[in-house]
């Protein structure tokens, strides 16, 4: 159905269609706007948190004619606090996008304003859930137009920091990890932050792969279906696994120094290390988390982690690989020499020249 309205904006071809806007305003409210926005987007709510719950309340128990009333007076004062705080000094150019949850009134009454002051703002049909829609059906249509290479190998063998040095050479890297914000085993989460949401992380892996051209060959480590706490969508997950695979080998030595290098905050932090060690208790038994936990206070680090290799990850890392990726050969591999910055380079180099990226 044809909308009348000139100040709505197609939801169609979204990520094409939003840089023609100088600013994108999420209008929701900060919860709203911290479980996921679009990319880019700064948060003018016209209700707060404690507001939007209190307006939603009268809706549903007194009438939607009261709850409008206040909730005008709660928006018209909120949006006069923002032209006097952020927006009184952007020109008469300025052009901004405006959404909602639904597309409905409180991003149409905060469009209205500012194109009756002169402002050529527009509305985004049918809001966030439009927005929402977009990310769901491109992530389908990702999953079947990109070609991945995967990046394969064992528990700190460098693949993240090789997907880093491909980047830097030039080649095209889908970083699940850092979208996620976590580092994809029990001792993956990164210190003082917080994952994204579910629909946070779908939202950064649309921008990602916006970015990225279908016609070359994308980088991509192994991961399994989640990443922490958040599932890469499954029709995206079939496709990497069913993407050539080629393994990042290094010897034990290597990856234990890797390991101490990189996951330095629990070596700094011994109690946050048992706390996470504790996890595996129903796999080990308690002697055998005791005895962890006694090499993490003697300060015998790199015989602790060598032991979580040898025991855990190693083990889980090949029996998974050869189950989940079907186009895994173990005669398809680059070595990587050391942990030094010289020899990740080299080994990225390899790679892209046995690849023919």
């Amino acid at each position: 159905m044809h909308n009348s309205n000139p100040y709505i904006f197609p939801v169609a071809n979204l990520s094409e269609n939003l840089r023609q806007f100088d600013a994108i305003i999420d209008v929701r409210s900060p919860a709203e706007f911290a479980l996921d926005h679009i990319p880019g987007a700064i948060n003018l709510p016209v209700l707060n948190n404690e507001e939007r719950i209190e307006i939603g309340t009268l809706y549903k128990q007194v009438s939607p004619f009261a709850a409008k009333k206040l909730g005008a007076s709660y928006v018209s004062r909120n949006i006069a606090r923002h032209l006097e705080e952020y927006l009184i000094d952007f020109p008469r150019e300025w052009r901004p996008l405006i959404y909602c949850w639904r597309g409905g009134e409180r991003s149409g009454a905060f469009t209205h304003i500012l194109n009756r002051i002169g402002w050529k703002a527009m509305q985004l049909e049918h809001g966030y859930q439009g927005f929402r829609r977009v990310v769901i059906d491109d992530l389908e249509e990702a999953a079947k137009s990109f070609h991945f290479q995967v990046i394969c190998g064992m528990t700190g063998s460098g693949k993240t920091r090789i997907l880093q040095e491909l980047h830097a050479l030039g080649a095209q890297v889908l970083d699940l990890e850092a979208l996620a914000i976590h580092r994809g085993s029990v001792l993956g989460n990164e210190p003082d932050i917080e994952q994204p949401s579910q629909k946070g992380f779908e939202t950064n892996l649309w921008a990602a792969l916006n970015r990225l051209d279908p016609a070359k060959i994308v980088f991509v480590e192994s991961e399994s279906k989640k990443v922490g706490g958040l599932h890469i969508p499954d029709a995206l997950m079939e496709s990497i696994r069913n993407g050539r695979c080629i393994e990042l080998r290094s010897d034990t030595a290597t990856r234990v120094s890797w390991l101490m290098r990189e996951y330095h905050h629990f070596l700094s932090d011994p109690e946050s290390f048992k706390n996470k060690l504790a996890l595996l208790t129903s796999r080990y038994g308690k002697v055998q988390i005791a005895k962890w936990d006694d090499a993490i206070d003697s300060g015998r680090f790199a015989q602790l982690v060598e032991e979580l290799l040898v025991l855990h990850y190693d083990p889980s890392y090949q029996s998974s690989i050869v189950r989940n990726f079907p186009n895994y050969q173990e005669d398809c591999f680059v070595t990587l020499n050391s942990d030094s910055d010289d020899a990740f380079t080299q080994a990225a180099k390899n790679i892209i020249t046995q690849v023919g990226a």
